[in-house]
């Protein structure tokens, strides 16, 4: 069993949501990196994501875009990104980690080689934002050959009859896009979820992470009564450069608290 089935299987039976903070590699350096990694996962942090800096992001908004516009000053890369996931399965070899970017940097390293070199730094999972459906087998028969989920994104738009197609061959969990628009810009009501999460359920049986404008414990925990995971991203990248680390942990683990509180809805 691979480590993000293992967690939503514990999860599971223990009746309650996944919190999947997502940071932004080598922002504002790789040190500070490594240090909210180890923190997120002794602070609440289920499944961490990692944001792969790019120069020409589609789907990030503002917040996400400026973070990564900091870490390819400080000289990130797709290698470096590798390195960081390396030194952190050093101490830690249980916490599962999802690479978060597009698709040209993985062309650019080569598709094989980097699947591999992933697979061996310890990754589990991989979320390529521009990747389409009809172009997916760039990329995930080396994906599965190394045996890394490749995370499909889901939105408001997906119809009924695109769904199974988007799916085919996912693994994971599915990301839903939760609003209509880029990262960190609003966030989707009760209503909203109630509307469209049983919609994707009765296309997959895989778990469902809602992200794109979770900020707030009370927001995570109502996405808890409908989903499996609540994935948070601007909110803490934004109080990384307000504050400092130890503020940024203090909310992984209130978000934490936040979904272990969270009532879960009858589908």
């Amino acid at each position: 069993m691979s480590r993000i089935a293992a967690v939503f299987a514990n999860l599971r039976a223990e009746g309650r949501a996944a919190l999947i903070p997502f940071v932004e590699a080598y922002d504002p350096n790789r040190a500070t990196t490594i240090e909210l990694l180890t923190g997120m996962a002794t602070h609440g942090a289920d499944i961490i994501e990692i944001g792969v800096p790019f120069t020409d992001p589609m789907a990030d908004g503002p917040t996400i875009q400026a973070a990564g516009r900091r870490a390819l000053d400080a000289g990130a890369s797709l290698h470096g990104v590798l390195d960081i996931v390396r030194e952190f399965r050093s101490a830690n070899n249980h916490t599962p980690l999802v690479l978060m970017g597009y698709l040209n940097p993985i062309l650019s390293y080569g598709v094989d080689a980097f699947t591999q070199d992933a697979a061996a730094a310890g990754v589990d999972g991989l979320i390529v934002v521009d990747l389409p459906t009809e172009e997916c087998d760039l990329l995930l028969p080396a994906a599965t050959l190394n045996e890394l989920d490749v995370i499909r994104l889901i939105a408001p738009t997906t119809s009924d009859e695109r769904l199974p197609k988007v799916l085919e061959g996912s693994s994971g969990f599915v990301y839903y896009v939760s609003i209509t628009g880029i990262t960190g810009t609003r966030t989707a009501s009760a209503a909203d979820l109630a509307r469209d999460i049983p919609r994707i359920r009765r296309a997959t049986s895989l778990p469902i992470a809602v992200g794109f404008g979770v900020r707030t414990p009370e927001h995570a925990a109502t996405i808890a009564g409908f989903a499996d995971a609540a994935i948070v991203a601007s909110a803490l990248i934004e109080k990384l450069c307000a504050t400092n680390v130890a503020t940024v942990l203090e909310d992984v683990a209130a978000l934490a608290a936040g979904l272990r509180t969270a009532v879960k809805i009858p589908a």
